[in-house]
């Protein structure tokens, strides 16, 4: 089975932008990478430029001006069934507050959360089927 689904990395910090895109491609082979610097430029790249059957995995960070993880979350929350069901989200954060951590784990769209920086010794667990 191929794996060839497109990420879209929604984080404002360039560095992490970077290793993050550095580490799909040469851990999991990736060859799409879109990279976006808050949830509103996330939302509009999904409605604007995702392809209808496309597999899209979403690593989502949660701290980022104009509209944050969590704002970005409940906006996704409102798009057509058949838009969410193609997209799997993934929160990427360094945060260790419980509430937050808490609000991600009880969110229906989220598929799991990672710590940053990414953990590459099982990167290919959360992503390959």
């Amino acid at each position: 089975m191929e794996f060839n689904p497109v990420f879209l990395i929604i984080d404002d910090n360039l560095i992490d932008q970077l290793v993050t895109q550095q580490l799909l491609k040469k851990v999991l082979h990736v060859n799409q990478v879109v990279i976006v610097n808050n949830g509103q430029e996330g939302l509009q790249w999904i409605l604007n430029s995702k392809k209808e059957t496309e597999k899209l995995i979403v690593l989502l960070d949660i701290q980022m001006p104009v509209m944050n993880g969590f704002e970005f979350l409940e906006e996704f929350q409102k798009l057509n069934d058949g838009i969410k069901n193609e997209i799997q989200i993934y929160i990427v954060s360094s945060t260790l507050d419980p509430d937050e951590i808490h609000q991600v784990k009880k969110n229906e769209n989220v598929s799991g959360f990672l710590s940053k920086p990414l953990p590459t010794d099982n990167l290919r667990k959360f992503f390959i089927p």
